[in-house]
């Protein structure tokens, strides 16, 4: 049968494919983007720090802001490991997806905290916590459009991957079956032979 020289075509049609992905700029472009993704995420760091939402009971504060405070430290730190793992891999749409979902996540959590940094401690500290948060959205489009392209590049390569799998199994089917082998004889019982 066939069988190897097919699946060794589908397997060289798929690698083909995944390192043409018309759409999806090449990994050093991404990993430049996530470098300019992350080095923005450092410069919210400091302003983070100098937020102090336990002082903020005394005027009235709710205790969620405490709670936003730690997401928005814990969120810096899983965009930092999701990129870094992104930047491993780039080709792998959970990392892609993951980070994008950890940014969007920080931008939420900023949005909330930056109301209360306003109200309960210093309006320039919002503003500028929330201006280095807008540097970073030509980048989060980026990576937006990045998954979107990495998506669709997998897709056409699982259809690809299908159709070549249909048509192996086509050939396969329309083989002849391989020839019967003759039957061995049966073994002479040796109680037979002695008499």
């Amino acid at each position: 049968m066939r069988v190897f020289p097919l699946l060794w075509s589908l397997g060289l049609t798929a690698a083909a494919l995944s390192a043409q992905s018309a759409g999806v700029p090449p990994e050093w472009e991404t990993r430049k983007l996530l470098d300019s993704l992350v080095n923005n995420a450092k410069k919210l760091e400091p302003l983070v720090s100098e937020i102090t939402p336990a002082s903020w009971k005394e005027k009235g504060a709710p205790d969620a802001y405490q709670a936003q405070w730690k997401s928005v430290k814990l969120s810096l730190e899983g965009l930092r490991y999701s990129s870094a793992r992104l930047a491993n891999e780039p080709t792998r749409l959970s990392f892609a997806l993951d980070t994008l979902f950890r940014l969007d996540g920080l931008n939420i959590y900023l949005g909330s905290l930056a109301s209360g940094v306003r109200r309960y401690q210093n309006p320039a500290l919002a503003d500028l916590l929330l201006g280095v948060a807008d540097e970073n959205s030509a980048n989060r489009e980026s990576l937006k459009q990045y998954a979107l392209d990495l998506a669709a590049s997998k897709e056409g390569e699982l259809k690809v991957m299908e159709t070549e799998a249909q048509r192996c199994l086509g050939i396969i089917v329309k083989q002849p079956p391989a020839p019967a082998r003759p039957k061995p004889a049966p073994a002479k019982d040796k109680d037979k032979e002695r008499k």
